[in-house]
């Protein structure tokens, strides 16, 4: 029998390797761009795949790209649990963390209302304003695995990711010319844009551009929306779990704690007790972003750019209102929790 599954195990590696080594390499090119061009390196993952789109769907290449967006993904987004701690969370203080917890359900909420009064199932407004509220690219792509199959899921998870990293990079540029306009202080600089901005990398960006405190502030806000991730994932598999109020899926339906979600939780636990050395942990983080990175280079390559150009101007206009209220949200509680 063990001869068997060896066997097995071997053909099912043979089958995998050249998609998965064709995902790597596309991941790597992206990452090596990024650093040329300070841009999002999901963003330029997405772009070489859909330019290597041919790989997933002929030849040797379509099943490992398949197992790199699908299981290489939920690697991934688990390893994020190595970013935070309870800790972390606990020392802002309850007014951040209230921020915080507001913020992303009523951004959430309201991305669902309106992707609904525009046309689309309420899953897809989940999906952008997960990823507007809690960590961007990270975000919909943690959103997206825990969904189940569709066959419009892959283009809706591109387009969020493509939307949400440019949005992204234009707050990083816009947010901290707000942030003197308005005449916030260092603590609250790094609380607004913590609490606004996409992804992890463009609120260091803008938080340390400004001055330290306001990085350290901006950081610790922004781990507190990613900590937010867990109980949206447990939401959003109940949400896609009721078929009975339209939501047309395909294939099993989804446990309603995935095991990837159950192992982010478990490593902000153990990560809160300070038994991880720092060494694993920015191991782990550097795991984390790399599989990220060749899951997205995976889904890429499985999607055709023509399909996306088909999504039309309601999308785009989805995104740019749930950045806006998250924003003018955010300014709001600020003010209101003084």
């Amino acid at each position: 029998m063990s001869a068997i599954r060896l066997r097995a195990a071997r053909e099912r590696l043979r089958d995998l390797l050249p998609g998965l080594l064709a995902s790597v390499v596309v991941a790597a090119a992206a990452a090596f761009l990024s650093q040329h061009y300070k841009a999002p390196p999901m963003l330029f993952g997405l772009l070489l795949g859909m330019a290597m789109n041919f790989l997933g769907s002929e030849g040797r290449c379509p099943s490992g790209i398949g197992f790199a967006g699908r299981q290489v993904l939920r690697i991934g987004v688990a390893l994020l649990g190595l970013r935070i701690t309870v800790f972390q969370v606990v020392a802002m203080g309850w007014q951040p963390l209230l921020l915080v917890v507001v913020s992303v359900t009523l951004t959430i909420a309201v991305s669902m209302v309106v992707a609904r009064l525009f046309g689309f199932r309420g899953l897809f407004g989940l999906l952008t304003g997960g990823a507007t509220a809690i960590c961007g690219a990270s975000a919909a792509l943690a959103l997206a695995a825990a969904l189940p199959g569709h066959p419009l899921k892959e283009r809706a998870t591109l387009f969020t990711v493509i939307g949400v990293s440019a949005l992204s990079t234009t707050a990083m540029i816009a947010y901290p010319m707000i942030v003197h306009a308005l005449g916030l202080d260092a603590v609250q600089a790094g609380i607004f844009l913590g609490g606004t901005i996409h992804d992890v990398a463009q609120v260091v960006g803008a938080g340390y551009g400004i001055s330290r405190e306001t990085g350290d502030a901006a950081t610790l806000v922004k781990l507190m929306r990613v900590a937010m991730l867990l109980p949206v994932i447990v939401f959003a598999v109940l949400v896609s779990r009721r078929a009975g109020q339209g939501e047309v899926v395909d294939g099993p339906r989804p446990p309603i704690l995935p095991g990837f979600a159950l192992a982010f939780a478990l490593l902000v636990l153990v990560n809160s007790t300070g038994w991880i050395p720092i060494d694993v942990q920015e191991a782990g983080n550097d795991a984390s972003r790399w599989c990220l990175l060749t899951a997205m280079a995976a889904i890429g390559m499985k999607t055709q750019l023509r399909e996306l150009v088909t999504v039309g101007i309601k999308p785009v206009v989805l995104m740019i209102l749930e950045t806006v209220f998250l924003a003018s949200l955010v300014l709001g509680l600020m003010h209101w929790l003084r």
